[in-house]
């Protein structure tokens, strides 16, 4: 090549290097909506969401709704619905006697102290918290009772019972007892027939109670009718003189004479001389 011929031009080869920029830009939108994505979260209804950073739970709760987030958080749900928790204990009477007792524990969880739930007991606080103190709190409220009262009468003071102490444990570690349902109450078959036999047997006490109470207010009433009949003859008796008499008989001698029906009469009979009538 000398200086007279015409200069080459450099080919550049500007594809290749047109398709990385267009690879570059793709996965750096990619990045941004996936971060994008991650700053945003969903809490479901009903439910609070505890955050943690890198293992570490945060004291905040976000409650239901959408919320953005530092994307290297984590959101944990955790329900604050109203729950039942069905328990089924063999427990003791003060007799000693076993029971099977049937509950329901209504509760939900505290949403301001979810994150320490989360943090100190973890997800399964109902099998790790709720669980072993009802059973507990069954347990005792029944042994200070007997099998009859738990049958009858002081079934709602036992339930009451077992609500307290329940609240006086779990409240302070974010759980909030509602009630405490007691379904069923299985007593041994033969202490069962008896309890039976007995509320029976008080119940027709009840009955000859009421019937002998109905009986002396009878006896009562018979009482007082007899003295006012009694009351009521003295008083006749007062005022029915001899004078009387005899000026009622002379009256109804005249109302004799007058009447025009045939009759036989005897004058002068009696003590008193009054008429006697024989026949008409």
């Amino acid at each position: 090549m000398t200086i007279f011929d015409p200069p080459r031009g450099k080919v550049i080869d500007v594809q290749g290097g047109g398709i990385l920029k267009l690879l570059g830009i793709g996965f750096l939108g990619f990045l941004i909506v996936v971060l994008l994505f991650s700053t945003v979260t969903r809490v479901d209804s009903g439910h609070v969401g505890v955050l943690s950073l890198f293992g570490k739970v945060q004291k905040e709760a976000l409650p239901e709704g959408l919320h953005f987030i530092n994307p290297l958080k984590t959101s944990h749900e955790l329900s604050v619905r109203t729950q039942e928790l069905k328990e089924t204990a063999s427990v003791p009477s003060s007799e000693g006697l076993v029971l099977n007792l049937d509950t329901s524990l209504i509760y939900h969880l505290n949403p301001d102290k979810a994150a320490d739930v989360y943090q100190n007991i973890g997800p399964n606080y109902v099998m790790v918290l709720i669980e072993p103190n009802l059973r507990s709190a069954i347990r005792e409220a029944t042994a200070s009772h007997s099998a009859n009262a738990l049958y009858s009468s002081e079934r709602e003071t036992v339930a009451q019972q077992i609500v307290s102490q329940l609240k006086a444990q779990l409240a302070d570690r974010g759980v909030i007892v509602e009630s405490i349902l007691l379904r069923d109450i299985q007593l041994p078959t033969t202490l069962r027939a008896s309890i039976e036999l007995k509320q029976q047997a008080e119940q027709e006490a009840l009955a000859m109670s009421f019937r002998l109470q109905k009986e002396t207010q009878e006896a009562q009433r018979k009482r007082i009718e007899a003295q006012g009949i009694s009351d009521f003859q003295r008083i006749v008796a007062q005022g029915i003189s001899t004078q009387l008499l005899e000026w009622k008989g002379i009256e109804a001698t005249e109302n004799l004479a007058k009447s025009p029906n045939a009759k036989v009469v005897v004058i002068g009979s009696g003590k008193n001389g009054l008429p006697l009538i024989l026949g008409q």
